[in-house]
């Protein structure tokens, strides 16, 4: 890997956290000031990087455009964007869309709650693999192996005291997943939230992505959560019809 290049991602990654000075940029990557100054003159004469102020750096235009145009590029997020968007009008609920990517599952879209109380995610946030309902999809959606080699390689730090801590629970969590059609997030990763995902598929059956619903604890119980369920399988039905998925026999 390129020494610079490598620098070039530490001080973005940096900036991602918001604005830096100079030395808390040239601590990050681990090099001199004059170093790290070279490279943000570099990537400010791209628009990569800007200064907030007279000390302060900040990320530039040119990644929020490369963000977009890629966003832009998945299929999925455009053809489903209908299913979605009908989906929060309905429920009123945050709707999330994610895929999962080089061993890691990221929120692609996301539609917000039309209620007061809102829950805080982004796009482009990497979710949980253990203790999330959309990861739980996308993994499910492996075969066996795959699975486990998964659940063997995950750190399972525990975010609630609902939190799969072992890689047997967790296998075990996606032979229901697999069988039912759906996951469940149980206030596993945050105690005031609970969640309910699909999948999405295209032409071949294989999954694209997965859809959620996720909802505070305050506005939904669990019942109500679960009563979610046929609207966001009708929704993920219909997403997974606009990426090209024909099950035989339904039509």
């Amino acid at each position: 890997m390129s020494q610079s290049l490598d620098r070039a991602l530490t001080v973005l990654t940096a900036l991602a956290e918001g604005p830096r000075t100079l030395d808390q940029l040239a601590e990050s990557a681990g090099v001199h000031k004059t170093t790290v100054l070279r490279l943000l003159r570099t990537l400010e004469a791209h628009r990569f990087v800007q200064r907030a102020d007279a000390r302060h750096y900040r990320l530039g235009a040119t990644l929020f455009d490369l963000a977009s145009r890629a966003l832009d590029q998945r299929d999925v997020r455009r053809q489903a964007e209908p299913a979605l968007r009908a989906l929060n009008d309905a429920t009123g609920h945050t709707v999330h869309l994610a895929s999962y990517e080089s061993g890691e599952v990221v929120y692609i879209d996301k539609y917000e709650s039309k209620h007061p109380v809102r829950m805080y995610s982004r796009i482009g946030k990497r979710a949980a693999l253990h203790c999330t309902a959309v990861a739980k999809v996308l993994v499910a959606a492996f075969d066996e192996p795959r699975r486990r080699e998964i659940a063997e390689s995950i750190t399972y730090t525990p975010m609630t005291e609902n939190t799969i801590t072992n890689a047997a629970d967790y296998l075990a969590e996606l032979r229901t997943v697999a069988e039912r059609g759906y996951a469940i997030d149980d206030s596993e990763h945050e105690d005031f939230i609970h969640c309910v995902a699909a999948p999405i598929r295209d032409q071949a059956g294989a999954v694209l992505a997965a859809v959620s619903v996720s909802v505070p604890k305050i506005l939904l119980d669990r019942p109500g959560l679960l009563a979610l369920v046929p609207d966001l399988l009708a929704a993920a039905d219909t997403a997974s019809r606009a990426c090209g998925w024909n099950p035989v026999g339904k039509d």
